[in-house]
Parts: C-alpha cells; structure tokens; sequence
C-alpha cells in the first residue's frame, strides 16, 4: 500500500532505508488525488519528521513546499520552514557537474533555498498530471538577452 502522507515515507524509511522507494510511491498516491485539494493537502499537512540526515530532511521540506506550491494548495505547511530542512552545502540533483548550471537556472523556488538544485518539475511520475502542463527550460531567449548572445555565439 503507498504512502498516505509524508510522515508515513519517513516511518517506512526508518525501517528499510529506501526512503526515494517510498517517496515515489507517495508521489503517485498523491498525484492520484489531483484536483482534491482537501485531500492532497492533508498528505503533507503533519510534519513528517526527520530521517536525521542533512540531504534527504531537507529534500523532504522542499517536496512539501513545492507540492504545495506547484498544486497551488491553501496553504504551505509550516514544517518545512524549520531550520534542519535546509542545506549548508550545495546539492546537486542528479550531481553531474555538466548539468550544474542548467539546475541552478531552473530550480524550483521550493528547493533554491534549501541549496538543493533540481529540474524544473523534480517530483514528475508516471501518476504526474501532464495534462495541467510541465514546467521546461525555455528554447528562446527575450531579443537582446544575454542568453540570446551566449546561445547565439555557440552556433
């Protein structure tokens, strides 16, 4: 059975460690309630605890933050502003150092803050709700852009 709520992911991964199987699972079980706000703000209103690891703790608060922002549910849940859910070092998701760049330009504002830097939808499933659209680098660039001459300038 997936997940109910986040606090179920960290119990779940306290007792195996497989705490990316378990969110995945949670990811699903609540993008299956898409458009039941009441619902999907209930899977991430109770503060989930802490796993006592700086990166996934702190990853845990940017997914509460970004689903409910990315959602647009009522509200944020206050657990994910508490000091151990942010980083003190950069992190890097995947950590390919080719890619830095790119996720530092699209992390999502859940996750800048937290030094966590990420694709611009981290959290897409199978269960992801394409149809209210995916979030994407742009391809073009505003006339006169810096990033107009950069790109320009590689052709």
């Amino acid at each position: 059975m997936r997940p109910a709520c986040l606090r179920e992911v960290v119990e779940r991964a306290r007792a195996d460690g497989d705490g990316d199987h378990h969110l995945q699972n949670f990811l699903d079980a609540f993008y299956r309630h898409d458009g039941d706000i009441t619902v999907q703000s209930a899977m991430i209103a109770e503060d989930p605890g802490f796993l006592g690891e700086a990166r996934p703790d702190a990853f845990l608060g940017g997914v509460g933050e970004h689903l409910a922002r990315r959602w647009r549910l009522p509200a944020i849940p206050a657990w994910v502003r508490h000091e151990a859910r942010y980083l003190d070092k950069a992190m890097f998701v995947p950590d390919e150092r080719n890619l830095r760049n790119y996720l530092l330009c699209v992390s999502p504002v859940s996750f800048r803050p937290r030094l966590i830097s990420t694709g611009p939808d981290p959290l897409q499933r199978a269960r992801f709700p394409y149809h209210r659209g995916v979030i994407r680098m742009p391809l073009t660039f505003p006339q006169g852009s810096a990033a107009t001459a950069l790109f320009n300038a590689k052709r």
